[in-house]
């Protein structure tokens, strides 16, 4: 690194030397480095992962694809007896516009594992090209109701010997880890070791800093998904992006940890 000082008196120096000369030049102002912009995301992945449910207004699966976007996870049921209506419809319409297709899961403490497993994937109705994803997450609006790690596991377990294929795990570090969420303190009340049958699920973190926090469990593989921003709009850009993804009113960004090569091969597989 060339500091300031040493091109001051180098431009010092060259002045000298051409004062000497008959024909003198005068070097020109020094000019203070511009400051490079913070890093992006997207250089940490492939920013081409959305996930989406009822709740988002979907205009045109085509513009999303026009965006750059190349998979969409899709809301297909939570607990043991809801499912979500629009995922059966907007399933033909993101196929028919080139995009990888994907469902999850929303987990509860409500009903048996296994039994949430066999709602999901009646109402998911999986392909072999379907990217499966179960949502371990605090129930903010019953939190007695968050599904526990023994139900977790028990629901990888039927998905597992159903469809050949490990879900990806969404999941927040601290959730993971068993300890206390920083603003309602609830926790998962265990800790996702590197035994469980989670920890050889790909990890889908959710972690809205610069860089996501892999939790202990999968702290050999790292992560696959990561959802760096929530409920993007054209009001509400994602941190650090200028381009907004069309035809939805908002989701949630993902980045992949690969290219798109890697990513089509990852889907469906979830390993």
């Amino acid at each position: 690194m060339i500091s300031r000082r040493t091109l001051l008196s180098s431009s010092l120096a060259a002045s000298a030397v051409a004062g000497c000369s008959t024909n003198r030049t005068i070097a020109p102002p020094y000019q203070m480095p511009i400051a490079p912009p913070p890093p992006d995301r997207a250089t940490l992945g492939l920013d081409a992962v959305i996930d989406l449910s009822r709740g988002v207004t979907v205009t045109s699966f085509g513009q999303v694809r026009q965006s750059g976007i190349l998979g969409v996870i899709h809301k297909a049921s939570e607990g043991g007896d809801y499912a979500d209506t629009a995922y059966a419809g907007r399933r033909s319409q993101a196929e028919a516009a080139g995009l990888l297709w994907g469902a999850y899961h929303f987990g509860t403490g409500q009903m048996p594992g296994e039994q949430q497993a066999a709602f999901f994937l009646s109402m998911s109705r999986p392909g072999t090209r379907t990217l499966l994803a179960l949502d371990l997450e605090a129930n903010e609006n019953n939190p007695s109701n968050s599904m526990r790690l023994d139900q977790a596991e028990a629901f990888v377990q039927v998905v597992a010997q159903a469809t050949g294929q490990l879900p990806v795990v969404y999941v927040h570090p601290t959730w993971a880890n068993g300890e206390p969420l920083p603003n309602s303190g609830l926790s998962l009340g265990a800790v996702v070791t590197p035994a469980s049958i989670l920890a050889r699920c790909g990890l889908w973190v959710a972690d809205y800093h610069d860089s996501p926090e892999v939790p202990r469990a999968w702290e050999a593989t790292g992560w696959k998904l990561w959802q760096y921003a929530g409920d993007e709009s054209a009001g509400r850009p994602a941190y650090g992006q200028t381009t907004i993804v069309q035809g939805v009113s908002h989701c949630d960004r993902n980045l992949f940890n690969g290219d798109a090569g890697a990513l089509r091969g990852f889907w469906g597989s979830s390993t």
